[in-house]
């Protein structure tokens, strides 16, 4: 069986975002921490067409332990994980993570399996109901990231992220999304 994982050698350790967590973070991650729309929209504002989406993994596989728990999947369940760069004029802007459980993707008229080189944003973010349930927090430190990761992302130092658990017709998924330098310099 293939890795779960790209981007991560181990999971990442994640805090569950709490009143005030938001003061703990440096103001151009807050800024795009909590971001109320969709990043890629927001990257579309700034660079335009020039956002790009490099997939890096997308199979079927099992998520996570901390994964599976969010989403309340049984450990033999596969999802659909998908890990891309988003960036632009060469410049990585940011690695992304998401988990699609089977229902959501049959919820949501299979769009979510097929979406090749398009944003995931630009797809949720068309549904009108589109739900936000909760959100966590990380800092991840460089051993925690694969060598092809470090080099896609071209990380030099800890890597701040969120993950947020969304629902699309009522039905989860739960995408990850960490903040790269140049990212962090347009905020």
């Amino acid at each position: 069986m293939p890795n779960k994982s790209f981007l991560f050698n181990r999971e990442p350790v994640w805090l569950e975002n709490r009143p005030g967590t938001r003061h703990t973070l440096p103001e151009n991650v807050q800024s795009w921490t909590y971001e109320p729309g969709s990043l890629t929209q927001r990257l579309r504002d700034y660079y335009g067409d020039a956002v790009r989406v490099k997939i890096l993994l997308q199979q079927w596989n099992t998520p996570f332990l901390s994964e599976r728990r969010l989403l309340k999947l049984r450990e033999s369940r596969y999802s659909l994980i998908r890990e891309v760069l988003l960036y632009a004029n060469a410049k990585p802007l940011i690695l992304a993570r998401t988990i699609i459980p089977a229902k959501t993707i049959k919820a949501a008229k299979r769009n979510l399996a097929h979406l090749g080189n398009r944003p995931l944003g630009e797809v949720i973010f068309s549904y009108p109901k589109l739900e936000r349930i909760e959100m966590d927090v990380t800092l991840i430190d460089l051993p925690v990231w694969t060598q092809p990761a470090i080099a896609e992302g071209r990380i030099i130092e800890p890597v701040r992220g969120r993950r947020t658990v969304y629902a699309v017709a009522h039905r989860q998924m739960l995408v990850s999304e960490f903040f790269l330098p140049g990212v962090l310099e347009i905020f």
